[in-house]
């Protein structure tokens, strides 16, 4: 259950990155409150995670699938351009939450 937990809560990461670049810097107010409760239930499942999950493996992929799925948005919502070395180094990071799931 805490992989799972632990898991929403990077999407929910993606979720509060994604609102948050459609805040305009804090200036639309829907964009910013979906931001704020968003994060609020990634940063508290998180949490939860982190009550079986140690620190350093939970907070690596939390970061991993909100900088991948923050990566994928930009690149197929946004516009964003794709590149060979964005894609390597996304697969790296891929590569890196594997690597700490495998190894825990």
């Amino acid at each position: 259950m805490p992989w799972l937990t632990l898991f929403v809560a990077g999407l929910l990461e993606i979720v509060w990155a994604s609102a948050m670049k459609q805040s305009h810097g804090f200036t639309r107010l829907l964009p910013t409150a979906i931001m704020v409760v968003t994060m609020a239930g990634s940063f508290w499942l998180l949490a939860i995670a982190m009550r079986q999950l140690p620190l350093g493996t939970a907070y690596m992929i939390w970061t991993g699938i909100g900088a991948v799925g923050s990566f994928t948005v930009g690149v197929m919502l946004l516009g964003e351009p794709v590149t060979m070395g964005r894609i390597i180094a996304a697969s790296l990071i891929v590569s890196g939450i594997i690597a700490m799931k495998l190894a825990s």
